[in-house]
């Protein structure tokens, strides 16, 4: 077949074959998972049958085990009596229990499920957990039971601007005084303000639970759960419902690229084995970063995830992704110090097909439930069709990240004397781009202002920052430093793609990095 992405690159033509099989993939794996009839709308709902489901007389636990011999449910309501409610196989590895009575399990009650594989009992967190809270003494993780009374939405329609100006952020690091932010005072301290700066879309970090706080949210533990760090799933409800009441879009930084090892907090070895969820052996652990790698070829893997896609749209009203690490999802060997130079390094044996037909699925899935929905991926591979359609031959996003510019305005900062920089130059590589691909341009990410890196602004003022901001005092480090801050941003959203993104705090020069709350 002609598709429309061999007419757009005309460099893609000998990689026709490949193309072909990119599409026959897809389809191929679409036909095993939906049969003649369903839809992915259909499929990804996960969520609806497993974890917990009240009903007017009882409660429905269920969870997927294959490899588990004995399952229990644990909890305040039972006193901790590990071994008092056990779960019935029904079959397919899924286990199941009935609990009368539907005041059994009440709001904020304390759950776990105990896991016996190999004759060991394993504590574990349930998968569909919708809220994990931390014990603040002994500092462990627990499921606690979500029994709220449904959020009303005030804006129960909303469609996002077409130009995007994104403003990414972080909850529990957005507010002034020296504490974790809620979702509450984003809502009334930080929404106005991003709304007065004219951004008409933010993209929000650390939203799904994971344990270790300093991971800004990259290392996540359970995929169903907003982070209870910064308050109630409905305060979450309640932010987005007052963005979209502002004009606001909202985008969840997704991570399905991999999952924190953490057994006791996490999904790794729920039912005692290292491939329920991730490739088994060396395959199944990124050598960067000391997490775990999704098998995106297993059927209950690619439903347990867009199951999770769908659950976020449906349930909290977000209106897209930023999907997170897709380039190492895309390569086996994660584009580890792989310069894509070439047009055969993104159609070899390195390829994860599986990977990229999982993200297609993706992509087709969040169409079908939200059209109007914006699924933009990080990449900086360059992999050719990852924002064309997915009928045209592509992978179905909408906006890649223009992850070279950053670093463009990094080297010039660092090797460059004003006077030397070349104009000609900086416009060619701010229209590097794949064609009929959309781009969203940005001078800086939280990549650039989080810890251990340094803002464009203290990049050209230093320490001056400290000393030489006030109006009474005359420099010429501060001087240039605002005009370039201001000349940077300016030519990276007029030119660098069809929307622009900032990080909180660059938009005024805040100095060194962001930084979480800590004594010293």
């Amino acid at each position: 077949m002609n598709w429309k992405i061999l007419e757009y690159d005309e460099m893609l033509k000998p990689f026709a074959a490949d193309i072909q099989l990119r599409m026959d993939n897809y389809e191929r794996k679409k036909k095993e998972l939906l049969g003649d009839n369903l839809s992915l709308k259909d499929f990804a709902n996960a969520h609806q049958y497993f974890g917990f489901h009240k009903t007017e007389d009882g409660w429905f636990y269920r969870e997927w085990a294959p490899a588990a011999e004995e399952v229990y449910i644990t909890g305040d309501f039972n006193n901790w009596h590990w071994l008092d409610h056990r779960l019935t196989n029904i079959g397919n590895g899924v286990w199941e229990i009935f609990i009368p009575d539907n005041r059994t399990l009440w709001h904020g009650c304390k759950v776990k499920t105990i896991v016996k594989h190999n004759g060991q009992l394993l504590e574990r967190i349930p998968l569909y957990a919708r809220r994990v809270v931390q014990d603040p003494v002994t500092r462990a993780f627990c499921c606690e039971i979500v029994d709220e009374a449904p959020y009303q939405w005030k804006k129960k329609k909303f469609t996002p601007a077409k130009e995007l100006f994104i403003y990414e952020c972080h909850i529990g690091m957005a507010q002034e005084e020296e504490k974790v932010g809620s979702y509450i005072e984003f809502r009334d301290k930080i929404l106005p303000r991003i709304k007065e700066a004219g951004y008409n879309t933010i993209q929000i970090m650390a939203i799904m639970e994971h344990p270790y706080y300093g991971s800004f949210g990259y290392q996540v533990s359970n995929f169903y759960a907003a982070s209870s760090r910064f308050g109630l799933p409905g305060e979450l409800k309640s932010l987005i419902d007052t963005a979209h009441e502002m004009g606001i879009a909202v985008l969840l930084d997704v991570v399905h690229s991999h999952a924190v090892k953490n057994t006791a907090e996490g999904i790794n070895e729920f039912d005692g084995t290292t491939y329920q969820f991730f490739h088994d052996g060396p395959r199944g652990d990124h050598p960067a970063w000391g997490t775990k790698l999704f098998n995106y070829n297993k059927n209950e893997v690619i439903h347990f995830l867009l199951s999770n896609l769908k659950f976020w749209m449906d349930e909290y009203h977000f209106d897209g992704f930023r999907f997170d690490g897709v380039t190492s999802m895309l390569y086996h060997d994660h584009g580890l110090g792989v310069a894509f130079d070439s047009t055969d390094k993104y159609f070899s044996l390195n390829t994860d097909t599986e990977a990229v037909t999982y993200l297609q699925l993706a992509t087709a899935l969040i169409k079908e439930v939200n059209p109007k929905a914006i699924c933009i991926a990080e990449d900086m591979s360059a992999m050719p069709g990852m924002c064309v359609a997915i009928e045209d031959g592509g992978i179905g996003f909408d906006y890649r990240l223009s992850m070279g510019m950053p670093d463009l305005w990094i080297k010039l900062l660092k090797n460059t004397p004003d006077e030397f920089w070349n104009i000609h130059k900086i416009w060619y590589e701010l229209q590097i781009r794949r064609p009929m691909e959309k781009n969203i341009g940005y001078a800086e990410s939280h990549d650039q202002a989080l810890v251990g890196d340094k803002t464009i602004m203290f990049r050209l003022c230093d320490a001056a920052m400290y000393t030489d901001m006030s109006k009474d005092v005359q420099s010429m480090t501060v001087d240039r430093g605002i005009a370039l801050h201001k000349m940077i941003r300016l030519i990276s959203m007029a030119a660098g793609g069809e929307g622009y993104l900032n990080f909180m705090g660059n938009e005024f020069g805040h100095p060194e990095w962001i930084d979480f709350p800590r004594e010293g």
